[in-house]
């Protein structure tokens, strides 16, 4: 028979590496998760024209 203990400090970290993690991860793919809901497609960053140069 296995006992385990974690202690409220241990307990109370782990619920928070998990919840950060969670949470992190929404704000990292949220225009993703976003175009899933609403239809619409994320925009993507247009390339930057180069100056023309005189001739």
């Amino acid at each position: 028979m296995i006992l385990a203990y974690i202690d409220p400090g241990s307990g109370s970290i782990l619920i928070q590496v998990i919840l950060a993690s969670c949470i992190g991860g929404i704000a990292v793919f949220w225009q993703k998760i976003k175009s899933l809901f609403t239809g619409k497609k994320p925009e993507e960053p247009k390339p930057a024209e180069e100056p023309k140069k005189p001739e």
